[in-house]
């Protein structure tokens, strides 16, 4: 499986804001993820259940920039800002990379967010 071809594709979905289908089409069923918050979650349905909730609670999104992403072998990172409104009144603006592991049928297995500010 061509990694660097997976990566440009689910970038380019996280791009256009289609974070929770992103999760459906990528990450296998036991992936799991971990953020600079030490939030953590346990396979793709919990990632998708965590996605689906934080992107409900959004009340306008400013900005999705992916600044430029790397691959070496089965590990890629790629570099994001996000920026949105919250339907609370608060502000998130999260300049970020997500360095994912991949195996070998193009799926990720791990990711993690690390603040890149």
């Amino acid at each position: 499986m061509n990694i660097k071809n997976q990566v440009e594709l689910m970038d380019a979905m996280v791009s256009q804001g289609d974070i929770v289908n992103a999760v459906k089409t990528f990450f296998c069923d036991k992936a799991q993820t971990s953020d600079y918050g030490n939030l953590t979650t346990d396979g793709k349905q919990q990632m998708v259940e965590k996605m689906e909730g934080f992107l409900g609670s959004i009340a306008n999104v400013n900005g999705i920039t992916h600044h430029s992403s790397i691959v070496d072998g089965n590990s890629s990172a790629s570099e994001f800002t996000f920026d949105f409104d919250m339907k609370d009144g608060s502000k998130i603006y999260w300049h970020e990379i997500i360095r994912r592991i991949w195996n070998e049928e193009g799926k990720v297995i791990n990711e993690a967010y690390f603040n890149a500010v």
